[in-house]
């Protein structure tokens, strides 16, 4: 009996033995599948393989559509019934019942599903050179192991396959969507003010031509580049440049050159200069706030009248009463004929008076500030007086002043660099006609005598003379050649040539506007009985 036993814990053990070390076969006693013990949990069935229809070599394999031979369901399946796992609910204690589907919110636009968003660094296998991007790669040149290819052969094998372009140039991969482009002025945020291109004003068609070159060249050196100074003018056939401390005529006539005056201290200079009407007294302003009147022709020191604290920089003639805008923000009228030459005082600027203009009737005084202030004055220069309007609209500096030659009443004004506008005010009603955004620095606006015409002279950034067409405020023609700002302009007595002084030292003429025979008016001759008088009564 005991023999027995023994034999038969030992045939045992070498059954478990043998069971254990057979990786091939069934585990008889082994624990279940962890996919059976999921299905009893959730009280599903499932099929079992017969363990004698399988061969010890033969591995297990998921069931078919049809249920083949060898195969006995353990309990019958209606076919209503699911293999498949419930899918968890969303809401916490509320489990779906066996054999429903959870249900599924429709969606709200029936035949069309939501495109996820693609990122655009996904590369695009569409419009990717696959050919190109994997000669691309393997082609490096750095890998001393590899000896070089024949150039021959390099050379057909890169014409086709890079299609004549340079494969270490060449992109690998293609993307479907690109970066998004910088906004303007993400470096720095002044560059719309002095980097943008041409003026978005439409251009009109012009019948007449304007050349696009300058008729003549004049050297200015130690002209101040200086946006607040008046430092150029023409009257009488003689262009009146002040070049630091000293002042030069050019006779338009013969091109002679002649120097007027120089300043005899160092630290003084030339701030502004403007002829009288008739042509033949030059009014300059100074550095020390005096205004000297010089006759031109016998280049003679007439007199000297003070009274500002800082300098001129604005000079304005209304027959014998000449205006002076200083840096203080004063304005002072002095009557040249008398001894006590000041007669009226205006002061409603904060800040240096640096454009001043009297209407062709002389009815009004215009005067613009560094303020950003444009005043407008009566004639009335016997005593301190308000203005008759002040107008803000103007964002910068007010330089660039000019009446309407037809138009007593119309003024044009041009802001500087943080404004770049050219605003048209009625002086009489105080209302703006039109403005219109030159995307430049205004520096200067003259009016034309012969056409409905106005041209600007301009700083940052195209440096150009732009002509509009008036009322409609188009670009007839942009004239560039200067290399840096324009600071001044001034018109010919004929009214056809322009005048431009600029920052790079140089002064350009201009054959801006065409006399017309058909239109021309003649002038009367001047009475030199009267320019003597006139001359005479400045003392």
């Amino acid at each position: 009996m005991h023999v027995q036993i023994s034999r038969m814990s030992q045939f045992q053990f070498h059954s478990m033995v043998s069971e254990v070390t057979r990786m091939d076969g069934e585990i008889k006693k082994g624990p279940k599948m962890r996919w059976q013990r999921k299905a009893e949990e959730a009280g599903l069935s499932y099929l079992q393989v017969a363990p004698e229809t399988r061969g010890p070599l033969s591995p297990w394999k998921p069931r078919s559509a049809k249920t083949p031979a060898g195969i006995t369901p353990k309990t019958p399946l209606s076919p209503s019934k699911a293999l498949s796992f419930p899918a968890a609910s969303k809401t916490p204690g509320k489990t779906q019942p066996p054999g429903k589907h959870p249900s599924k919110t429709p969606n709200k636009t029936p035949g069309k599903q939501p495109q996820p968003k693609q990122d655009r660094f996904i590369p695009n296998r569409a419009t990717t050179d696959i050919d190109m991007s994997h000669y691309a790669v393997m082609n490096d040149k750095n890998d001393e192991n590899t000896p070089p290819p024949k150039t021959g052969y390099h050379q057909q094998l890169n014409e086709a396959l890079s299609k004549g372009q340079n494969p270490q140039n060449a992109k690998v991969l293609s993307f479907k969507d690109k970066a998004p482009e910088s906004t303007a002025g993400h470096l720095n945020n002044l560059k719309v003010l002095y980097s943008s291109s041409k003026s978005a004003v439409p251009k009109c068609s012009t019948t007449r031509f304007i050349p696009q070159q300058p008729d003549r060249i004049l050297d200015a050196p130690e002209l101040l580049d200086d946006y607040y100074l008046n430092l150029l003018d023409w009257s009488s056939n003689h262009l009146a440049v002040a070049l630091g401390g000293a002042v030069y005529m050019w006779n338009a006539s013969d091109g002679t050159i002649v120097q007027l005056m120089e300043m005899t201290s160092t630290d003084d200079y030339v701030s502004c200069v403007s002829w009288i009407k008739e042509g033949n007294i030059l009014a300059v302003g100074t550095n020390m706030g005096n205004t000297q009147l010089w006759d031109a022709e016998k280049q003679k020191l007439v007199r000297t009248m003070t009274g500002h604290s800082a300098r001129v920089g604005s000079l304005a003639w209304n027959t014998f009463v000449v205006s002076s805008g200083a840096r203080s923000g004063m304005i002072r009228h002095h009557d040249v004929r008398v001894a006590e030459h000041h007669v009226g005082t205006l002061s409603n600027h904060t800040q240096e008076v640096c454009g001043l203009s009297w209407s062709p009737d002389g009815r009004y005084l215009a005067s613009g500030g560094n303020d950003n202030l444009l005043n407008i004055w009566d004639n009335n220069i016997s005593h301190e007086s308000l203005p008759l309007h002040t107008f803000t609209h103007h964002q910068a500096a007010v330089k660039a002043l000019s009446w309407c030659p037809w138009q007593p009443d119309l003024l044009a004004s041009g802001g500087g660099t943080a404004d770049r506008h050219i605003r048209f005010w009625n002086v009489s009603t105080g209302s703006c006609y039109n403005s219109v955004d030159t995307n430049s620095q205004v520096c200067s606006i003259l009016w034309s005598k012969e056409h409905k015409e106005l041209i600007s002279g301009h700083g940052y950034s195209q440096n150009q003379l732009t002509i509009w067409k008036y009322p409609t405020m188009t670009r007839v023609a942009e004239l560039t050649g200067h290399t840096a700002r324009v600071l001044c302009l001034t018109l010919s007595p004929d009214g056809t040539t322009v005048a431009s002084a600029a920052a790079d030292e140089t002064i350009r003429l201009w054959k801006c506007f065409d006399a017309k025979p058909t239109t021309a008016i003649t002038k009367p001759t001047k009475d030199p009985s009267s320019f003597s008088q006139m001359r005479g009564g400045i003392r």
